[in-house]
């Protein structure tokens, strides 16, 4: 494992505590607890607490919290309807990932059956906003993107389950220069390549999530209907929960039609932490009218 940069390790180590203070809010939200108790909770004062915030997210504690709430999340599937349309005549997105040419290879299906034999995987495990990540390669492109939730251990097994015939081997260097890519807004954006490994479905579900841009959601249903399936809600949710590329392929970015935040591989708390931090850049990106 190795460090990108202290800003990234800084940024990693304030994820720990903005994650353990949304599994606080989660818990006693019906006494909807002030600054000082949700700052006392993660052993700092509410000063420390609220420049915490500030470092991590660019916002006001007060403020991210209103975007991991059910009322928040209805509030981003109000305005995505009204952002969509910039999309569709073709203006320029204000989120740094929407800017992202990812392109996307399928494994073929004999591939697919082989699961991984002949292939080389190259990864590393390095900080992220959101956590320490685990990252994999092939020569096509990115195939795996984690985050840490048990231990290093379990993750890399969760890798090579998912390629059981690859050959894994450690990379830190290359992997550090794609992560500081996807992350970093001072790295140059660079087109990124992604390589897929699934069922015709799951590529469908996977590359549909792919056109929601940064600050915006989607529900399982309207996903369900992109990809021509409007009744197979159940399906596209299983497909999701399988997405094996966190944050590019931004599964985090579908809810439940009524506002509830659903499921997230890599835990409910941080899905809620990257639906905040995003909704955060954008507002700052963004003047109020």
């Amino acid at each position: 494992m190795n460090s990108l940069s202290p800003d990234y390790t800084q940024s990693c180590e304030d994820y720990l505590r903005i994650e353990q203070a949304i599994h606080y809010i989660e818990a006693h939200y019906q006494s909807q607890p002030e600054l000082d108790e949700i700052a006392a909770s993660v052993g700092l004062s509410a000063y420390h607490f609220q420049r915490l915030f500030t470092r991590w997210a660019g916002i006001s504690p007060k403020r991210f919290l209103q975007f991991i709430t059910k009322e928040g999340a209805k509030s981003l599937l109000q305005r995505s309807s009204v952002l969509e349309s910039a999309y569709t005549v073709g203006l320029s997105g204000p989120g740094r990932l929407h800017d992202l040419l990812i392109a996307t290879e399928a494994v073929t299906p004999g591939q697919y059956k082989t699961r991984g034999q002949g292939l080389t995987i190259r990864y590393g495990i390095h900080p992220s906003p959101f956590g320490l990540a685990l990252i994999g390669m092939t020569e096509r492109g990115i195939c795996h993107l984690s985050f840490i939730q048990a231990s290093a251990e379990e993750a890399l097994a969760a890798l090579q389950q998912a390629w059981p015939k690859s050959a894994l081997t450690a990379d830190s260097r290359a992997t550090g220069l794609i992560l500081a890519g996807i992350f970093s807004p001072e790295t140059p954006l660079t087109p990124l390549n992604i390589h897929l490994n699934g069922t015709n479905f799951q590529l469908k579900v996977w590359e549909a999530l792919l056109t929601i841009p940064q600050g915006q959601v989607s529900t399982y249903g309207q996903v369900a209907a992109k990809i021509g399936s409007p009744d197979a809600s159940r399906a596209v949710g299983t497909a999701i929960g399988q997405n094996p590329i966190a944050y590019l392929i931004p599964c985090h970015r579908v809810i439940r039609k009524m506002g509830e935040f659903g499921g997230y591989r890599w835990g409910l708390a941080r899905k809620k932490a990257v639906l905040g931090w995003e909704a955060s850049q954008l507002e700052q990106r963004i003047p109020s009218a």
